[in-house]
């Protein structure tokens, strides 16, 4: 079969893609940007009609939507890309008579009347495909499970902590599925026989806590066991309402509703449909050495947290030397290394907004050439020292020797950098 896959580029859609193709099927991958010769342009916020879908219908023979946002802090977005653009996709679908459309939407949020925007949106694109006379297959995944997952990547992130804070005691209900098995859903849909016009919940084999959740990711990585942190609910939807005013994606009000209303369902329908149970915990990370998850979940955390301590010395240093530290000892310093009166005080003022655009620009703007400008300066700032104040080497509070540690430090971010 010919198959549009709409949100190719996105996790579950380039599985979706490669497993297609394995199966043989020809795949049309539809991009925001297409550059290869079987990638299609789409645009979920704009592609509002059905007459901008009818063009690229032609010679589909079954439509994937796998296109979704978490949160971008626009519910309008959320009304584009998740209800009017595949409402428009099936009504083009419907009149030019594709024969397979199978919609990837999302587990929960069945209390009625009170939906998040993000799960009322889905819905809505869901009840106009069961509406239509389309041959159509809903799937309904749960946490969707992958190495290269962002949700898997941020789970795992955390486990890797030493300290994990819980949402109240972790005890939230979830059904984690592996991306293979969702994959092997659409595959099997696809089928000449497959059944239609069905909902299917998309769940792994077992229901589980949050708290087990993270410690089968922690498992994985061969961790011993964390400190556990509960944190207040109270306290959890105030940085759930920070964390999407920074649009970090994984945590907003949103998200958190849906893990407080429990993501689980029976898993028989999926197993009947693969014709063997789902992937269990077990068999999440086969194949994948512990080392390697670990590294990748604990540099997720480390970056940052380098990147921060380093900001915090950059602008606390700026503020010893604009005036927080006695100018006038500062200045004696100066005259140490051959620096007196008004050369002596630019100097100082210098070094310090210096120091302070450096710590700031250590926040907002990391790369390759601030870590190397940042090491050729401590380098420096160590040799002028070590010759004109060597005594600094043997001072009992090692105000030298900590630049060893931030040397090595910008060593590390350095080398992650991929430009």
């Amino acid at each position: 079969m010919k198959v549009l896959v709409c949100g190719a580029g996105g996790f579950i859609g380039r599985h979706v893609c490669s497993a297609l193709e394995e199966c043989g099927h020809t795949v049309v991958r539809g991009m925001r940007k297409a550059i290869a010769a079987n990638e299609l342009a789409i645009d979920f916020m704009s592609d509002l009609h059905a007459e901008n879908w009818l063009p690229r219908l032609r010679g589909i023979d079954a439509v994937i939507n796998a296109v979704g946002i978490l949160d971008d802090g626009r519910h309008a977005s959320f009304s584009a890309i998740h209800r009017d653009a595949p409402m428009a996709l099936f009504d083009a679908c419907e009149r030019v008579g594709v024969k397979r459309v199978i919609q990837i939407s999302a587990l929960g949020g069945n209390a009625a009347g009170d939906l998040t925007p993000y799960m009322k949106t889905k819905r809505e694109a869901d009840a106009h495909l069961m509406a239509s006379s389309l041959n159509w297959s809903i799937l309904r995944p749960s946490l969707v499970v992958g190495l290269d997952g962002a949700s898997s990547r941020f789970f795992r992130m955390l486990a890797s902590l030493p300290l994990i804070g819980l949402p109240g005691k972790g005890d939230q209900s979830l059904q984690p599925v592996h991306i293979d098995d969702l994959c092997a859903a659409v595959v099997s849909l696809l089928k000449p026989n497959a059944l239609s016009r069905q909902i299917i919940d998309v769940v792994g084999p077992q229901e589980m806590t949050y708290r087990e959740m993270l410690s089968a990711y922690r498992e994985a990585m061969c961790l011993r066991a964390p400190i556990w942190v509960p944190i207040p609910m109270s306290v959890m939807r105030v940085c759930a309402r920070l964390a999407a005013s920074l649009r970090l994606g994984v945590l907003s009000p949103d998200t958190l509703r849906m893990l407080e209303e429990h993501n689980v369902a029976d898993s028989t329908t999926l197993a009947n449909l693969l014709g063997r149970p789902p992937k269990g915990v077990s068999s999440w990370f086969a194949g994948v050495v512990p080392e390697m998850l670990r590294a990748q979940a604990i540099m997720a955390w480390t970056l940052p947290l380098l990147r921060i301590a380093l900001a915090i010395v950059w602008i606390t240093t700026a503020m010893m030397s604009l005036g927080v530290y006695p100018v006038d000892q500062s200045l004696d310093l100066l005259q140490a290394v051959g620096l007196r009166g008004e050369s002596a005080m630019a100097a100082l003022l210098g070094a310090g907004v210096l120091d302070a655009a450096l710590g700031l620009a250590t926040l907002a703007f990391p790369g390759r050439m601030l870590w190397r400008f940042q090491f050729g300066l401590i380098v420096f700032y160590t040799l002028v020292i070590t010759l004109f104040l060597p005594q600094y080497w043997l001072h009992p509070f090692g105000p030298l020797l900590k630049n060893i540690p931030i040397l090595a430090a910008l060593a590390v971010l350095d080398s992650v950098e991929s430009n």
